[in-house]
């Protein structure tokens, strides 16, 4: 695996809990004032001790001028896609064109979750076909073209009107862990979302190697699916080391930067979010210590690919 050449992107990722919902909107003003460039929110509808995401996004779009917004990531079996796909378009519209849809099938663990809210209990196979399926309308909705009809096993639409239309072309980023849901990414999405505590960066390779095979089936390029990670580390400690699995994202900021650099020039990894945080301290180390680090060292390392 390679860099795929995407621009670099730092962000957060904010857990909507009520107990702290001022405090999601200041971060994510302290988030784009530190220079930052994704807020992104945890997305639990089942949990009544959380805030709504895409409200609370809302909410945030209007607090900021810059940032782009996203779930991370929207639970597609509570939110079914139509109404998914008109909800991202409006704060698109709001946001000037800041808003992405990050979107999930749902994990198996909350199942019972999903279903006491009155979602679907669906298998691992058919939470795929089912996402399957939503994207296809959630993009055809977008187009805004009139009808929108779908008949599918998992959602049926005889026939719904579509729009709005998005202010800009937004893109569909999914987060998984699985070999279909890989393969599906490469042929339909435009961005994967994983998250370290459930896939340490050793298994990237494997996982890009699907994505890509993917890609290159439906005629499309590997490079049309960006990588975005959202990261959990601490800045304690001296680190083990500039290597990704040597103790990954413990220590201080110049071991951060060296792992993350890596990661991307390896496994063409190009947005890294700040996983659940909720501390301003970290929120500034980040911006301002690990992200320009960065940016420095794969720029170097580009231009003396290009030389």
């Amino acid at each position: 695996m390679a860099d795929y050449g995407h621009p670099l992107r730092f962000g957060v990722m904010l857990e909507p809990a009520q107990d702290w919902g001022r405090q999601v909107l200041a971060l994510a003003d302290l988030a784009e004032r530190a220079g930052l460039d994704l807020v992104s929110l945890a997305d639990h509808p089942y949990w009544t001790d959380r805030l709504d995401a895409m409200t609370l996004l809302t909410a945030i779009a209007a607090r900021t001028s810059r940032v782009t917004l996203f779930p991370n990531l929207a639970n597609l079996p509570l939110r079914p896609p139509l109404g998914l796909a008109r909800a991202a378009a409006t704060v698109d519209i709001v946001s000037g064109g800041r808003f992405e849809l990050g979107l999930a099938t749902g994990a198996q663990q909350l199942w019972e979750h999903i279903v006491a809210d009155g979602g679907p209990a669906r298998t691992a196979g058919e939470s795929v076909a089912a996402l399957d399926e939503a994207i296809t309308i959630i993009r055809a909705a977008w187009a805004g073209s009139g009808e929108v009809a779908f008949k599918g096993e998992h959602y049926q639409l005889p026939g719904a009107v579509g729009g709005p239309r998005p202010a800009h072309d937004v893109g569909i980023w999914v987060g998984a862990y699985q070999r279909r849901m890989f393969q599906l990414i490469g042929r339909a999405a435009d961005g994967w979302v994983p998250s370290s505590p459930a896939l340490p960066p050793e298994r990237f390779a494997d996982a890009n190697r699907l994505i890509d095979e993917a890609a290159v089936a439906a005629g499309r390029s590997p490079r049309d699916v960006i990588r975005l990670y959202n990261i959990e580390g601490t800045f304690a400690g001296a680190g083990a080391g500039a290597g990704a699995g040597a103790g990954f994202l413990q220590g201080p900021p110049r071991v951060w930067a060296e792992q993350l650099t890596e990661l991307t020039l390896t496994q063409g990894v190009s947005a890294y979010i700040l996983y659940r945080t909720g501390s301003a301290d970290v929120i500034r180390r980040f911006a301002a210590e690990v992200a320009p680090a960065v940016r420095e060292a794969v720029a170097a390392a580009r231009a003396g690919n290009r030389g």
